[in-house]
């Protein structure tokens, strides 16, 4: 699948930490290759960093967004366009995220089951997450058993699977599309994410192979955002 001009390599592989690409565009406002492995900021994730090495030297990426293409902000000293490059991600970042992110789904789906809660926002960066849900009652005993009882899916190594789907399909399917008030994006093949029994939704982000990679989810802070909306943050350990 691409966006815009650019090929998303992540899609299909989450574990690709390197790859070589062609410089489509270069300026003041970022990068923009032919293809690219950075997961870009967006759908409650923060994006990828890394670096692009080129005969010029070596860019630092701090930031990658969605925009007409795939823009990689970068400090340090631009790719030529029309330019071969060899790019790298933090890697060490990235799979953290990874981590991060399919734990927040299990976790998720672990709310809405034992609670009827509709998820309201998330967002993961690579050290701490957060997850928001509409619940008339801030029941925190009923909040660390979620934990618990998402710990346990966790530990038994569901596969994750993913695979593509037509929008209308995606739409018309009772489930797969989970974060209340909010459509999937506007174009016409989804990508579906299948977290073995326990979750299966319409998602672009990266994710690990197997939950049992995650290790453990710690909620680290629980919040009343107001009348009906609890917030929970979180990390993964180790």
């Amino acid at each position: 699948m691409k966006q815009g001009a650019t090929e998303l390599l992540y899609l299909d592989d989450s574990y690709l930490a390197s790859f070589r690409a062609n410089v489509l565009k270069s300026g003041v406002e970022g990068v923009v290759l032919d293809r690219t492995a950075f997961h870009p900021r967006g759908g409650g994730l923060v994006s990828d960093t890394g670096l692009i090495r080129h005969e010029g030297g070596e860019a630092r990426v701090v930031e990658v967004l969605f925009c007409d293409d795939v823009v990689h902000r970068v400090e340090g000293p631009a790719p030529a366009v029309g330019s071969e490059v060899e790019c790298v991600l933090d890697w060490e970042k990235r799979y953290r995220i990874m981590r991060m992110h399919t734990g927040l789904h299990v976790l998720a789906a672990t709310m809405v089951e034992k609670t009827n809660a509709l998820i309201t926002g998330n967002n993961v960066a690579h050290d701490v997450g957060r997850v928001d849900f509409s619940l008339e009652s801030f029941d925190r005993s009923m909040m660390e058993e979620c934990v618990k009882e998402a710990n346990r899916r966790l530990s038994e190594g569901h596969p994750v699977k993913t695979y593509y789907m037509d929008r209308d399909t995606v739409l018309s399917t009772p489930g797969l599309v989970k974060l209340a008030g909010r459509l999937p994006p506007d174009i016409p093949v989804l990508r579906i994410v299948e977290i073995g029994v326990v979750d299966v939704q319409a998602d672009g982000g990266p994710h690990v192979r197997n939950t049992s990679e995650v290790g453990r989810i710690e909620a680290t802070k629980l919040e009343n955002k107001g009348k009906s909306n609890r917030r929970m943050y979180f990390k993964v350990i180790p």
